[in-house]
């Protein structure tokens, strides 16, 4: 209720909102199954579920993975063989035709993309894979709806109701204010944060396109609309739901309208109202955005333990691919260290290497500056130009996408295997290069894996698929580049996943002895504080996670050359048999050193 009230405390018609959220919890609880009753039992009972080091992530686009919903029901075994049980739908809710961003441009909450399927096969298909102790992500976008959703065409056509639930104007003069401290995220494709609708004679707020008109939360309206969303959502066997673009849900003149304090209560009241009628379900935020901005999502001060279940930790994405370009953690070891928490309460980490989104390169002048020889611009541009391949010496295919002409940043597409050097070392049928691009992937994934949270795999990273090339000849899609790292599953390529001499055997192997390892340590759930540790080594990046077991110490060269610890350095860090826990052996320190071979990763124990 307090959250509510800071927001909605002033509005006349606060009271009756309060009842009419009320009877909105009472009726969907009402409705809800009785089985995904029987769930939130089982879940009330281990709240922590999502916690656990057995708990491991799968992330894909439906139809480029199996066609449609029903044809998941296909690849369930080999979602098995992987040892993935956390399975995230990439947006699968009807999108406007043509362009929709990726499927985040939605018409259409209440509906399955027609392409994939009916709400009815999202049912069948939950129930299936819950029978197979498998959860479902689903996309829920909460900052903009699409412009052809029925809000959207009430409001545009002069109802004064649905207007209210947008952010419209009759003149340009409260844009303009507001965009003088605004930034642009699509700089190249949609400049600007408004639009004018001549038929409406109004300006509309469209941070992202055009075609995706921003949400007023500020209207209690909107709360009760997407609360009643997403409680339809859950009782259709919706696990988690990903809460896309959160940064951006409240507006402020004066500020750039991202992490604004008002965002944190409406996403710990999201998910109070959730917690009421649909106790199984979690919340995962969205919100890729600066280290001092990230923390609070996954709850802090009076959120503690009450806001997100999840959130991306997009800064160990950003850290590991500079890291790899520099040979150098210095940068990672000081961000990873200084900004986060070693442990959340009811809360943790999704992590990921890559994903769907391209890479925007959260380095800021203060971090590039805490170690005196960095400028936080000239680094990000570094970056850049590395995973182009244009930077000598670069072993990345990539592409930029967008450039920001005000600030000079720019950011990256890429799969994560020719963000590795496997297409550019393929290319040049360099077996050495390959494996060097293997031992890159598979030490990514072992970072990811053993870190604090819970790991999320994107679809044919297990395999090594590199950049697809064939968007361009997609007029929907040639305009984004993100396409690139939205391969289609190759079916064919994944009978080559038990071959050993093969680069794809040779992946898929590696990451799946990762996973099983990861399921056999509880010392990596994410109960356990993870804390950085700084090795005094420009390449070796460590940290220690933290259980009554003893500790975990994990180690990981960031390096094409072998370097080697102190014995004495590892016994004062509680290390004392020597046990990777990843290969599952004991090993044996040599002249008082131990040795770590290229893109070595260890789990010390």
């Amino acid at each position: 209720m307090e959250p509510l009230r800071l927001i909605y405390g002033d509005h006349p018609g606060f009271a009756g909102f309060i009842d009419d959220l009320k009877s909105l919890l009472l009726s969907r609880w009402n409705e809800r199954p009785a089985a995904l009753k029987d769930l939130d039992l089982q879940r009330d009972l281990s709240p922590e579920w999502f916690l656990s080091e057995r708990m491991v992530g799968y992330v894909f686009y439906i139809d480029r993975f199996a066609g449609d919903l029903k044809g998941v029901l296909k690849h369930v075994d080999y979602l098995s063989e992987l040892g993935a049980n956390y399975i995230h739908f990439m947006p699968c809710l009807k999108p406007r035709p043509g362009d929709s961003d990726g499927g985040y441009s939605v018409m259409d909450y209440r509906a399955i993309n027609p392409d994939l399927g009916t709400m009815d096969d999202l049912e069948a298909v939950t129930a299936a894979l819950r029978g197979k102790d498998m959860s479902v992500c689903i996309d829920l976008v909460l900052n903009h709806t699409a412009k052809e959703h029925e809000w959207a065409v009430k409001a545009r056509a002069g109802d004064a109701k649905y207007q209210d639930y947008y952010w419209m104007f009759d003149t340009d003069e409260m844009p303009k204010k507001y965009s003088e401290t605004l930034v642009e995220v699509f700089p190249a494709t949609a400049p600007g944060n408004f639009t004018y609708y001549d038929d409406a004679k109004k300006w509309v707020w469209t941070t992202f396109n055009e075609h995706q008109w921003d949400l007023n939360w500020s209207n209690p309206d909107v709360f009760l609309e997407v609360v009643d969303i997403m409680l339809n959502l859950a009782n259709r066997g919706a696990d988690i739901l990903r809460l896309d673009a959160v940064a951006f849900m409240w507006k402020r003149m004066g500020s750039n309208c991202q992490n604004q304090p008002e965002v944190h209560d409406l996403l710990q009241a999201l998910r109070a109202a959730t917690r009421i009628a649909a106790p199984a379900l979690i919340h995962k935020a969205e919100a890729i955005v600066a280290p001092r901005d990230l923390v609070p999502y996954l709850g802090a001060g009076r959120h503690s333990g009450k806001e997100a279940n999840l959130a991306y930790h997009n800064n160990l994405m950003v850290q590991y691919w500079s890291s790899l370009a520099t040979r150098d953690v210095r940068l990672m070891t000081h961000v990873l260290g200084t900004h986060f928490p070693s442990v959340f309460r009811n809360a943790s980490w999704a992590t990921y290497i890559r994903c769907h989104d391209d890479i925007g390169w959260a380095i800021t002048e203060e971090d590039g500056a805490a170690l005196n020889h960095m400028s936080g611009h000239g680094h990000r541009n570094f970056l850049a130009d590395f995973y182009t391949g244009r930077h000598p010496g670069s072993f990345a295919r990539g592409a930029i996408f967008q450039e920001n002409a005000d600030t000079g940043d720019r950011r990256n597409s890429g799969s994560f295997a020719s963000l590795a050097g496997l297409e550019a070392a393929q290319e040049a049928k360099d077996g050495a290069e390959i494996s060097m691009a293997i031992e890159r992937i598979l030490m990514g994934h072992a970072l990811m894996a053993s870190f604090s949270g819970l790991p999320l795999i994107y679809m044919g990273d297990e395999l090594g698929l590199t950049n697809d090339y064939s968007f361009t000849k997609d007029p929907t899609k040639a305009h984004d580049n993100r396409w690139m790292h939205r391969p289609a599953m190759d079916w064919k390529l994944t009978a080559k996943r038990n071959k050993s001499e093969t680069v794809e055997g040779r992946i898929f192997a590696g990451v799946q002895h990762i996973l099983g390892r990861r399921k056999a340590n509880s010392r990596l759930s994410a109960l356990c504080p993870t804390h950085i540790v700084d090795i005094g080594h420009p390449s070796i990046f460590a940290f220690k996670r933290e259980s009554a077991l003893g500790p975990l110490l994990a180690l990981f060269n960031f390096s094409e050359s072998w370097l080697s610890l102190p014995r004495s350095w590892l016994e004062g860090h509680g290390i004392s048999d020597f046990h990777d826990a990843l290969a599952d052996q004991t090993l044996t320190p040599t002249f008082h050193e131990l040795v770590l071979p290229p893109y070595a990763r260890l789990w010390l124990v």
